[in-house]
């Protein structure tokens, strides 16, 4: 039998969440039983991750770098949540992508350093894949050079121990990176499209991502710009963790085959 992956989501805003998962799903191609989502802001349990042939992290208007006396509640419990689940992911090594916030988490995990140094307000930005980038599987058909809508207040400054960056821009040197051998995350949206960015600009208008006059303005700009080559990111990380009919021990087996590749140009993780 299949297995289903999984999206943690973490946005009390239900439009937003609702907009982000539609999202997710359009650009992985998947179904709502194939991608189910779990809303970690309502206190959803995980329960065993063993179960999912894959985790997406959705972003979040949390930012992991505030301190944690400052942190509400719901923003503490999902991130110990969070914790554990990469605790999960790692031992059983079971394919993660995490988009935007899976940054800040992922660092404060994994060691790295998250602050405010390379934040971006909201925009379409120029991604430049690296030349490990180039020869990830999870980015194979990418050119080497993309657009990809972006705006978050914190970023990583200081990879995690054995982390290596896939992807970078001018203002932004860690646009993504891989921190084992089927774990990855982006600074950068992937699931994003022109529509999902104009409604997530006028949801967000005060939460500090751009000057609070200047919503027409950024919604213009970032309807201008060619985003869709970013989206086949979620669509090929969806078919590399798709399960064959032995379930884990196929979907393992695809992981120690198909993307075997990454580790020849990184033994870490």
């Amino acid at each position: 039998m299949t297995r289903p992956l999984c999206f943690l989501a973490s946005r009390a805003e239900e439009v937003a969440a609702d907009a982000e998962y539609a999202s997710v799903l359009q650009h992985t191609g998947l179904s709502e039983q194939e991608l189910v989502r779990i809303r970690l802001d309502r206190g959803e349990a995980v329960g065993d991750v063993r179960r999912f042939s894959g985790v997406i992290l959705g972003g979040s208007p949390f930012t992991s770098s505030t301190p944690e006396t400052d942190k509400s509640p719901v923003q503490r419990a999902v991130e110990a949540t969070l914790l554990d689940v990469l605790d999960e992911i790692s031992r059983h090594r079971i394919p993660f992508l995490g988009l935007c916030y899976g940054v800040g988490v992922v660092g404060r995990w994994a060691g790295g350093e998250v602050d405010s140094t390379y934040a971006e307000n909201t925009d379409a930005v120029e991604i430049t894949l690296t030349e490990t980038g180039r020869n990830d599987p999870l980015l194979a058909g990418l050119p080497d050079t993309f657009h990809a809508y972006v705006g978050h207040k914190e970023a990583c400054t200081t990879l995690p121990p054995g982390a290596v960056v896939l992807a970078s821009s001018p203002a932004c040197p860690v646009q993504m990176y891989r921190f084992g051998p089927c774990q990855y995350v982006t600074q950068f949206h992937p699931e994003m499209d022109a529509a999902a960015v104009k409604l997530r600009i006028e949801i967000y208008a005060g939460a500090g991502y751009f000057a609070p006059d200047a919503v027409a303005e950024v919604i213009e700009r970032t309807g201008r710009a060619d985003v869709s080559a970013a989206h086949r990111l979620l669509a090929t990380f969806a078919g590399l963790c798709a399960d064959e009919i032995d379930g884990h021990a196929a979907n393992q087996a695809r992981i120690d085959n198909g993307w075997q590749y990454s580790r020849q140009f990184h033994p870490a993780g």
